[in-house]
C-alpha cells in the first residue's frame, strides 16, 4: 500500500466533528437548491397547466358550439362529416365521443376497440366525481395516460335551448411545453443535486492531488524524522507551488541529520572514554535502568561471570545472574529505589558478599549506588560494582590461623619457661644439679623457639619492604653440605635418608650466602616435616641451559648458565586447590593424623627471597605420593 493510500485511509478514519459539520452542511445546501429549484419549476409547470386547460376548455366550448349548429340543421350527414374533417386536421385530438343523453356513445373517432371501454369508464367515472359542475353546463377535465400519451379528456355538456341533448368526450393531446416542463423539472432537480456533489467531489480530487498527496508525504516524511530516518526527503516537483519551502525543509533536514550525526559521535566518544575507564578498572561494573535492563558491562564484570556478556545489554538483570545471585540482590535493589525515591537528596548505597562458586570458594562484594541526575535530581539508574574479595578473604582466614597459631606457639614455650623458671626458684634446695641443668636446657630451647618465630615473622616483614640483597658468587656445595649436616640429626629421628646429588662442575652460583641458607633449611625442614618415617629426601642441583644475560648487573655479552636446585620428598603431598596459595602467608598445610608445628611464613619468605634474586620458586606435587620444589640461579 502506497504512502498515500494510507494517509487517505487515515484520514477518513481521523474525521473529526469539524469535518462531519462540513459534510453536513454541504448536504443540507445541497438539499436546499435543489428544493428551491424544484419549487420554481413547479410554479411554472403549475402555470402551464392552467394555460393548457384553458386551451383545451375553450377548443372544447368551440367544437361544441359548432357541433350544436349542425344540430338545428338536423343534419346528420354534416354533423359527422364536420367532425370527421375536425379530427383529421386537428393532430391535437386524439379522440371524440358523442354520448346521447341516456349515456349512450352515439358515435366516436376513431374506433378503437381494445381502449373504448377505457375511455367510455373514464367518462364514467369522471361524470359520477363532477356532476354538480356538469349540471351548471361546466366543461369537466382530467388527465390520463391513454395511447401511450399524456391525454387531456374534457366532457362538455350539449345544451340547446336550455334542453340538455347530451355531452361531448374530447381527447386532447397535452401541451408539448407542459409535458417537457414536468420532465424538466424531475431531471433539472436531479441534475442540480448531482452538480452539487459533483463540484464538491472535483474539489475533494483536487484537494487530494494538489493538496492531500503532497501533505501526506510530507507527513510521512516527518513521521520519519521523529522516528530517527533523516535519509528522507520531499521531493520537489510534486511540490511545485510551494518549491522554496520544500528546499527550506530539505535544507532543514540536512541540518538535523548533520547535527544528529555530530551528536552521535560525541555520544559515540563518551561511551568509548567511559568503557576504557571502566575496562581499565580492577572493579566489575554493571548498571542498570529502574526497570532492571542492563546498560553497561564492563570486561571485568564479564570475566567474573561466564553467564554475563555484551549480547545481554538491554536485557533484564534478572535473566543474566544466577538465580541465588539475584534473589540477594533483589530486596537490596528494590530497598535502594525506595529510599532514593522517598529521599532523592540521600545517595544510598548498599553492600553485600556473596560466594560466587562454592567449589572454588570464590567470594565477591557488591557495592550498588545510586545513580541520581545531576539536573534534575531524579533517578536514572543503580551502578552494581563487583570486586573480587576471595583473596582477602582468604588472607583474612589465614590471618586468623595465623594469629591463633602464632598465640599457641607463644603460649607454649612461655609456659614452659614460666614453669621451669618457677620450679627452679621454689625447688632449688631440693634440685640437684642435674636436674636444674635439664630444667634450664628445657628453658633455653623454649627460648630459642620463641626467637626462631619472632624472627621469621621479621624476615617477611623486611622481604616485603623494598630490601634487597647484595648479591654475588657463593659456593653452593658447602653451603649445601653445612644444611644437611645441621638438619641430619633431626631427620635420623625419623629414620628419613638425605641424599645430595650435586653435577661437580657446578661449584658457585650467583647469591646471598645467609638468605640462601634460610631458603634450603626452610624448604629441607618442611620436607622432614611432612615426609613418613623411613622415607628419604634429595636435594638435587644440576645445569639446566645456557642464555645471554642482560638484566641481572652481569656483562650482556656471556652466556650464563642456570642452575636448577631442586628439593624431592617423599611426603603427604599436597593437592591442586592447595597448591595455588602454599605460597601465601600463614597458610598450613595438615596431614590426615595430627596438626603439625608451624606458623605458615616458611614458604612465603622462600618466595620472597628468591624474587629478591630475579627467580621464582616452582611446585609439583602429588597427593600420597610426594612433592618437587625447584628454583633456578645464575651460575658464576
Amino acid at each position: 500500500m502506497s504512502v498515500n493510500s494510507k494517509f487517505v485511509f487515515k484520514s477518513i478514519a481521523n474525521i473529526n466533528w469539524q469535518i462531519r459539520i462540513i459534510i453536513l452542511i454541504i448536504l443540507l445546501l445541497s438539499l436546499l437548491i435543489s428544493g428551491f429549484a424544484f419549487w420554481s419549476l413547479t410554479i411554472l409547470q403549475k402555470e402551464s397547466l392552467i394555460t393548457n386547460n384553458r386551451f383545451c376548455k375553450d377548443l372544447g366550448t368551440l367544437f361544441a358550439y359548432n357541433i350544436l349548429n349542425f344540430i338545428d340543421n338536423n343534419n346528420e350527414q354534416q354533423l359527422l362529416s364536420f367532425i370527421e374533417e375536425i379530427y383529421i386536421s386537428t393532430s391535437s385530438i386524439r379522440y371524440i365521443l358523442f354520448f346521447k343523453l341516456d349515456g349512450s356513445l352515439f358515435f366516436s373517432l376513431p374506433v378503437y376497440k381494445n381502449n373504448v371501454q377505457d375511455i367510455l369508464q373514464l367518462h364514467q367515472a369522471l361524470f359520477k366525481l363532477e356532476t354538480e359542475k356538469f349540471l351548471f353546463n361546466t366543461p369537466l377535465l382530467n388527465h390520463n395516460n391513454l395511447f401511450n400519451d399524456n391525454i387531456t379528456n374534457v366532457v362538455l355538456p350539449l345544451n340547446k335551448n336550455g334542453v340538455h341533448i347530451g355531452s361531448l368526450d374530447l381527447g386532447i393531446s397535452s401541451n408539448p411545453t407542459y409535458v417537457s416542463t414536468s420532465l424538466f423539472i424531475s431531471k433539472m432537480s436531479i441534475v442540480i443535486f448531482i452538480s452539487i456533489w459533483a463540484l464538491v467531489l472535483l474539489f475533494a480530487i483536487f484537494h487530494f492531488f494538489i493538496l492531500a498527496k503532497p501533505i501526506g508525504q510530507l507527513i510521512y516524511v516527518i513521521e520519519c524524522i521523529g522516528l530517527g530516518d533523516f535519509t528522507k526527503r520531499l521531493n520537489i516537483s510534486s511540490y511545485s507551488y510551494w518549491h522554496d519551502l520544500v528546499i527550506s525543509f530539505n535544507g532543514m533536514i540536512d541540518k538535523l541529520q548533520y547535527y544528529e550525526k555530530q551528536h552521535i559521535n560525541r555520544l559515540i566518544l563518551e561511551k568509548n572514554k567511559l568503557e576504557s575507564i571502566a575496562s581499565i578498572i580492577s572493579d566489575g561494573i554493571i548498571l542498570v535502568d529502574l526497570d532492571l535492563r542492563v546498560l553497561f558491562i564492563n570486561r571485568i564484570a564479564r570475566k567474573s561471570f561466564n553467564c554475563l556478556n555484551s549480547d545481554m545489554i538491554g536485557h533484564n538483570l534478572t535473566n543474566c545472574l544466577p538465580l541465588y545471585i539475584i534473589e540477594s540482590l533483589l530486596p537490596i535493589l528494590n530497598n535502594l529505589i525506595k529510599l532514593t525515591y522517598l529521599d532523592s537528596l540521600n545517595y544510598s548505597y548498599e553492600e553485600l558478599v556473596i560466594n560466587i562458586d562454592y567449589d572454588s570458594k570464590k567470594n565477591y562484594r557488591f557495592l550498588l549506588s545510586v545513580l541520581i541526575d545531576n539536573h534534575s535530581k531524579i533517578l536514572i539508574g543503580i551502578a552494581i560494582i563487583i570486586q573480587d574479595i576471595s583473596r582477602e578473604v582468604k588472607l583474612n582466614k589465614a590471618k586468623n590461623q595465623f594469629i591463633s597459631n602464632v598465640s599457641h606457639e607463644l603460649r607454649t614455650p612461655l609456659c614452659n619457661i614460666g614453669s621451669f623458671l618457677e620450679t627452679l626458684l621454689d625447688y632449688s634446695d631440693s634440685l640437684n644439679d642435674k636436674q636444674q641443668k635439664h630444667f634450664l636446657t628445657i628453658a633455653n630451647n623454649e627460648t630459642q623457639r620463641l626467637s626462631r618465630l619472632v624472627n621469621d615473622i621479621l624476615d617477611l616483614s623486611r622481604l616485603e619492604s623494598n630490601f634487597k640483597y647484595d648479591l654475588s658468587s657463593i659456593n653452593l656445595i658447602n653451603l649445601l653440605n653445612y644444611i644437611l649436616n645441621t638438619s641430619y640429626i633431626i631427620a635420623s629421628k625419623h629414620n628419613i635418608k638425605l641424599i645430595l646429588e650435586v653435577d661437580p662442575n657446578i661449584i658457585c652460583v650467583r647469591g646471598h650466602e645467609s638468605s640462601f641458607v634460610q631458603i634450603i633449611s626452610n624448604l629441607l625442614s618442611n620436607a622432614i616435616k611432612f615426609t613418613n618415617d623411613y622415607g628419604q629426601i634429595i636435594i638435587r642441583v644440576y645445569s639446566v641451559i645456557s642464555l645471554p644475560m642482560n638484566s641481572f648487573l652481569l656483562n650482556n655479552k656471556k652466556l650464563v648458565k642456570l642452575i636448577r636446585v631442586e628439593i624431592i620428598d617423599e611426603g603427604i603431598g599436597i593437592d591442586n586447590i592447595e597448591q595455588k596459595i602454599i605460597f601465601d602467608r600463614f597458610v598450613r598445610i595438615e596431614d590426615n593424623i595430627h596438626t603439625l608445628q608451624g606458623t605458615g611464613l616458611g614458604l612465603s619468605i622462600v618466595k620472597n627471597i628468591l624474587r629478591k634474586y630475579d627467580t621464582d620458586i616452582f611446585l609439583d606435587s602429588y597427593v600420597f605420593v610426594g612433592t618437587i620444589l625447584w628454583f633456578d640461579l645464575f651460575q658464576i
